[in-house]
């Protein structure tokens, strides 16, 4: 099985890639947000390129568990693209995901500079790694 992660943002989208067998979340790439048709058509794209057998897309809580706009977004996103992928969407919550992902790619050297373009697949990788492990539980 091959799990897509994805950082649903209101500028791009960051997408991440693991598989049942490594179980380890890796960032891919950012896209541009157009319109929902383009942006699920090219979420369409990799999820064919890769076989991809399950999405999970980050659910943005507020640090009290509340849902804001930004989560009613992924919660109308997620069926549309399951949808539109043919396979089942999971939701899960990522708060702080964005940090995390910042502090892995500081840790790698990368610059304040260099991050904007790599921040949103890295998150997505957090967001699938913390599903992973909580599936695997």
């Amino acid at each position: 099985m091959r799990y897509l992660g994805i950082d649903l943002g209101r500028a791009r989208i960051g997408l991440a890639l693991a598989d049942d067998i490594l179980r380890t979340a890796r960032p891919l790439r950012a896209v541009e947000r157009r319109n929902e048709k383009a942006d699920l058509d090219t979420i369409g794209e990799v999820a064919r390129e890769y076989e991809v057998t399950r999405a999970v897309v980050g659910l943005p809580l507020h640090m009290d568990g509340t849902e804001g706009g930004s989560a009613r977004m992924a919660r109308g996103f997620a069926p549309r693209l399951s949808a539109a992928l043919g396979v089942p969407v999971e939701l899960f919550d990522e708060r702080l995901s964005t940090f995390e992902a910042e502090d892995r790619l500081r840790a790698r050297g990368v610059s304040a500079r260099d991050m904007k373009g790599l921040v949103d697949a890295e998150a997505a990788a957090v967001i699938l790694q913390g599903w992973l492990d909580r599936s695997a539980a």
